[in-house]
């Protein structure tokens, strides 16, 4: 079976991936060949020969830039035609639930995992596709970010959801976010689930979740409401 989409992870911390592929949905899909996952050093792609990846940046300052040649290699050995070479920085356009819908589409993703101060603006010029950020703050690489991402996505892959229908209901979904989620027991601690939920009545559920909905939306992301009106 061909796998639905197939990642390349570019890290200078490829152990730091170890757990979050191995465990939940991702790893399970991977087994099964709905997901085909690389995970690999950029250090591996070094022609320094103590697999240097970083130097000083020119015109002064703290930090050190990672190295175009090693970048440049490893994305030229890894890429096909039509893949999509997304590099996670800070100051990307922000990651979005769309975002994370086009991208699953792609059929192969690279992405590239910062350090230290960036990367060498030649990178990003030349072989880099997108530029994705997950927030308005600063990691200590780009890793965890990459996995945020490929997590985004991946769940919009046909087969990773052991449910499809549970994308129709999640937050951003329409802009909206979502709705509160009660089980067993009906009473608990002297909290009862709210009487339309045991009702049976499947009109009036859609109905009241619909308005929690909308609701929260607006008492918590008043920028996602303005978008409904």
């Amino acid at each position: 079976m061909d796998a639905g989409l197939k990642i390349d992870f570019l890290t200078l911390f490829p152990k730091m991936l170890e757990g979050f592929l191995s465990e939940s949905m991702i790893g399970r899909a991977w087994r099964a060949g709905i997901l085909d996952i690389g995970v690999h050093n950029i250090r591996d792609w070094s022609e320094d020969r103590h697999r240097c990846t970083d130097d000083r940046p020119f015109g002064g300052g703290p930090g050190m830039v990672m190295l175009a040649q090693p970048i440049f290699s490893a994305i030229e050995a890894l890429q096909t035609p039509k893949c999509v070479r997304v590099y996670m920085c800070p100051d990307g356009e922000p990651l979005t639930g769309e975002v994370a819908k086009q991208l699953a589409g792609a059929g192969h993703l690279i992405l590239l995992s910062g350090h230290y101060e960036g990367i060498d603006q030649r990178v990003r010029d030349c072989v880099i596709d997108r530029e994705i950020s997950i927030g308005d703050y600063v990691l200590t690489n780009g890793t965890l970010p990459a996995a945020v991402l490929a997590d985004a996505v991946c769940r919009h892959v046909k087969g990773v959801l052991g449910e499809e229908n549970s994308l129709t209901f999640d937050s951003f979904n329409d802009n909206l976010l979502s709705f509160p989620q009660y089980t067993r027991p009906a009473v608990f601690r002297g909290m009862p689930v709210p009487e339309v939920l045991m009702s049976g009545n499947h009109a009036k559920i859609e109905a009241w979740r619909l308005e929690q909905r909308e609701k929260k939306t607006a008492l918590r992301r008043a920028d996602i409401a303005k978008k409904n009106f």
